[in-house]
């Protein structure tokens, strides 16, 4: 189903039977993202397969195209090939809109430093709310120029300005409590800066196992990062190599809303396509379902999740897998004990502030819950109101609450298109667990 065709508030009906589905989950976003900013970095031509059409990658696309690079996309195959310029960017000039794409966003802005002119990446009004003066400084030690606008008191975001003509390299300081794509970002530019880089971490990272899905795509096309840890990270001079066909796994941020679906709803769904040894590290969200009494299986290139005699709530830093908060958050309720989530700080600067947000619409269907900075305290809630939800143009807002609805009657989703984000055809599939 296009999202464009969905009500602008959608109703969510309730499943009246256990579960026993199969599902399979579009390509990642994440790992789409990293590897066509890559396959440009390369010198000559990559084909994606399996990966994501949706808004996000399509600013990305959408970007590289108007830079001047030669992409073919084939969205009805999942395929997108790109030729790759060795660290070239074609044109010495551009205006880029990237929408509340973050992860285009900061990736763009470290790339165009390797060009040689004059380059704006401006986004709508969120993403001029969301702060990238980390980024900025990292770059501006690397010897870039990089001037932001001044928004939320001091701190600097987009509009983005970048007067390119090349990256010197050197030794760069860069926090990593934000956003782990700032480093990243940094990450995959640097092998085209003029000299080695250093980058040295600040505080505390989060969001690690991006970090290490940023490096495990670098090696896959050639380039090998040396790192103490999580502390600091050299990267020489060197070139990323094309590959012909790169598959992309499906994305396991998005599978986390059907792996959490038997828990609410009871019975089993199997998520083809995705294993334990997942890249990606929302795999580890499955540990959770565990805690929780879930029973997690692996099978052949699936996993299986079937729900608990009793849900069980949890305590639980969440700070790798801010991502998948909004999930947890959706099946608390459901839960004989209260479920703690902690650590996810910078879930306030992401598509909105979701823990605010979370907050006030459990609150709205009845569920009782304590907001905190770091996360939130869900408790057990056995009379729901309904209610419509409201998403704050926030995909991952829209597609946990509807798990919600799955067994509540009487929650509407209002703005349901804004799955088109990440997960274009996320209620399409979600229709078919019935």
């Amino acid at each position: 189903m296009d999202p464009q065709m969905l009500p602008q508030t959608m109703q969510i009906i309730p499943i009246s039977h256990s579960l026993n589905a199969h599902v399979r989950i579009p390509g990642s976003k994440s790992l789409t993202n990293r590897a066509l900013l890559i396959a440009a970095l390369a010198q000559g031509k990559t084909r994606l397969t399996n990966a994501l059409f949706s808004d996000d990658s399509g600013f990305l696309e959408t970007a590289l195209q108007n830079l001047g690079f030669k992409i073919f996309l084939d969205p009805i195959n999942g395929c997108m090939e790109i030729s790759g310029l060795g660290g070239s960017i074609p044109k010495s000039q551009a205006d880029i809109f990237i929408g509340n794409a973050g992860t285009a966003a900061r990736f763009l802005m470290a790339f165009l430093t390797l060009g040689h002119g004059d380059y704006i990446v401006d986004g709508d009004s969120r993403m001029r709310e969301r702060p990238i003066g980390d980024l900025v400084d990292a770059l501006i030690q690397l010897g870039a120029n990089v001037i932001a606008a001044k928004r939320s008191g001091s701190s600097l975001c987009p509009p983005v300005k970048i007067i390119a003509s090349g990256l010197p390299g050197g030794k760069t300081k860069i926090a990593g409590n934000i956003s782990s794509q700032f480093l990243s970002a940094l990450l995959m530019t640097s092998p085209y800066a003029k000299s080695p880089v250093e980058i040295e971490i600040t505080s505390k990272l989060n969001s690690k196992p991006y970090i290490d899905m940023t490096l495990a795509v670098m090696s896959d096309f050639g380039i090998d990062v040396e790192h103490d840890g999580y502390n600091r990270f050299l990267i020489t001079p060197a070139i990323f190599s094309p590959i012909s066909e790169y598959s992309i796994e499906p994305d396991a941020t998005s599978a986390s809303y059907f792996f959490a679906a038997p828990a609410i709803c009871g019975g089993t769904i199997c998520v083809d396509g995705l294993g334990f040894k997942s890249i990606q590290g929302d795999i580890k969200f499955l540990d959770i379902l565990a805690r929780m009494g879930c029973t997690v299986e692996e099978k052949e290139n699936s996993i299986k999740i079937t729900s608990p005699i009793e849900l069980k709530g949890v305590d639980i830093d969440m700070r790798d897998i801010p991502d998948t908060a909004q999930t947890l958050a959706a099946i608390a309720p459901f839960a004989e004990s209260p479920t703690r989530i902690r650590g996810i700080e910078s879930a306030r600067v992401k598509e909105t502030d979701r823990i605010s947000a979370v907050c006030a619409e459990l609150r709205k269907i009845g569920v009782r819950v304590n907001e905190h900075e770091d996360g939130m305290t869900i408790f057990p809630c056995s009379q729901f109101n309904p209610a419509v939800i409201h998403t704050y143009n926030d995909h991952r807002m829209a597609m946990a609450f509807s798990l919600i609805g799955l067994r509540v009657p009487g929650i509407f989703i209002d703005n349901p298109r804004c799955v088109s984000k990440t997960f274009p055809n996320f209620f399409s599939i979600q229709e078919t667990l019935r």
